[in-house]
Order: C-alpha cells, then structure tokens, then sequence
C-alpha cells in the first residue's frame, strides 16, 4: 500500500515545488518590468502609477480592447504630457490586464490576457477612425457588405482595415504619405475615439523600451496630419 501511496505523494510535491518556482520566476519579471517602466516614466517626465487601476476601463471605455472580459486593471500607468499638434498633449501609457471564463462546472477555465497601450489626447475633438491590420474575419465582414474604406493604394487596403464616421475625414487623415509611412511602421493598432487617440493591438505586451518607440510613433504619426485638416478641427 505505501509503496503505491509514496510515488504518488512524491509527484505531487514536485508538482507544488514546481509552480512555486515557476510564481517565484513570474513575479521576479514582474517586479523587473516595474521597475524598468518606473524608471522610464522618471526619464520623459512622466508620472508612474505604482498600483493597479480599476477605473481605467471607465475612463476609456469608447476603446473596445479595454471593455473585453472581467476583472479588467491597468498596470504600471505612466501619465505625463508631451507636444503633438503644436499643443501639449495629455499621454497615459502601461499595461492592461483582463480575464475572460469559459465553460461551465469542471469544465470552467479562466484565461488571462495582457497587452500594452499608448493614449493620447489631441487638443481638439475629431471624427472617430479606425486602423488596424486586416484579418480574415474581416474579408468575411467585407463580404457581408461591412464598411472598410478603401483607398488609392491596392497594398494600403489589403493590409488594413479603416472605419471612420466621416470618409471625408479619413481620406484627408490617410493621404499618400501617410499611407506609406503607416505601411512602413504600423505594427499594432491606432484608433481615434472620444477624443483621444489610442495605440494597442490588444494582445501583446511591449518590451519597455518600446514605449518611447511608440511615442516617437505617435509624434510622427500627428506630424503627418494635413495642416488645413487641423485648422479645421481647431476651429
């Protein structure tokens, strides 16, 4: 009988030894990526948030990816403020984290779900826009007769999908140059909503230094804007 007994127990204490180690690994990151954020923050001249922050989904909820599953938190927010378009802008930059539960009974499993994001909020209000990589859902969309602006540039509508309430807006916003330059560097998600602006693909985490890549992103993003388009919106 303990012969049988003894293997048993001996496998599930590694087992408990194993996920210590393992949480013992995963919060070391953690602490690591916090810190490394915290020092990125003190360097722009930023404001870094050392505790999670529940309300974030409320304060941005017009952006999908921060409504998505529960227990929703913002981690390691960074706030500050830079210059775009002329004006100094807010910024608010971090992690988000969400859970989504499927399944029922023994079945129930809880997934985690973390990614990055950049916001930033321009000194006038503008129509909303949309610009993402194109998947395949969204050729099924298009066939169903979903809006997906197109442009001039075969390669431009192929490779993103743009929404906008207002197409005049988003064709002044999207011209050739802008085309090529978000061809060239757009690796994630812009999308223009509520008065703000926000970068996020809504599935992957940036390395820390990738945040100031995002914001250099970002400015050349803005600088790229026609001038009689924000004389417009200034008005």
């Amino acid at each position: 009988m303990f012969d049988r007994v003894e293997p048993t127990f001996l496998l599930f204490a590694i087992g408990l030894v194993l996920v210590a180690v393992f949480a013992y690994f995963g919060w070391k990151q953690e602490q690591a990526r916090k810190a490394a954020l915290g020092q990125l923050a003190a360097s722009l001249g930023f404001r870094f948030e050392h505790d999670d922050n529940d309300a974030h989904d409320d304060e941005y909820a017009q952006f999908e990816i921060f409504r998505r599953g529960h227990s929703r938190t913002a981690k390691y927010t960074m706030r500050g403020r830079i210059d775009l378009f002329g004006a100094s802008c807010e910024v608010c930059a971090g992690d988000f984290r969400y859970k989504v539960t499927t399944g029922t009974g023994k079945n129930r499993q809880t997934t985690t779900y973390l990614f990055s994001y950049l916001i930033v909020r321009p000194p006038w209000p503008s129509p909303t826009l949309l610009v993402r990589r194109e998947g395949l859902f969204d050729k099924v969309k298009g066939a169903f007769g979903f809006d997906d602006i197109d442009f001039e540039s075969e390669e431009f509508s192929r490779r993103f999908w743009v929404q906008s309430s207002d197409k005049r807006f988003a064709y002044d916003v999207l011209h050739p140059r802008m085309m090529e330059f978000l061809l060239r560097e757009l690796d994630s998600a812009i999308d223009l909503e509520g008065g703000a602006i926000c970068v996020a693909d809504g599935s992957s985490r940036w390395e820390p230094s990738s945040f100031r890549s995002q914001l250099d992103f970002v400015a050349k993003f803005c600088e790229l804007w026609p001038r009689h388009l924000l004389a417009d919106l200034a008005k």
